[in-house]
């Protein structure tokens, strides 16, 4: 699987036979937030969103930014890779992902 890294949209994506899975970030406060995972249902369980989801802090490593989640699942998958030192941002709300902007 091939993972995307489209800047100007602030995602990375994967294309998995005509389907797109995604996640969409912001970046502020010298933050990368995941904000939202979205991954078509016929594919979920098979580890896409856990591989889209390290793309994008690796990524926020790379460019020394402090990883931090909106989206519940990147919440999740960051108190499950320790070695990230991330957290919860302060727009989380449990069980949700957020699709608005962040307002600060």
């Amino acid at each position: 699987m091939d993972i995307t890294h489209n800047k100007e949209q602030c995602c990375f994506e994967a294309f998995l036979e005509g389907e797109r899975a995604f996640l969409t970030y912001e970046i502020y406060d010298n933050s990368l937030d995941v904000r939202k995972t979205l991954v078509p249902e016929v594919f979920r369980g098979q580890g896409i969103a856990s591989k889209l989801v390290k793309a994008a802090y690796d990524y926020a490593q790379e460019q020394g930014l402090k990883c931090i989640a909106t989206c519940s699942y990147a919440v999740v998958w960051l108190q499950r890779h320790p070695e990230y030192q991330g957290s919860a941002s302060s727009d989380y709300v449990e069980g949700s992902c957020a699709v608005g902007k962040h307002q600060g």
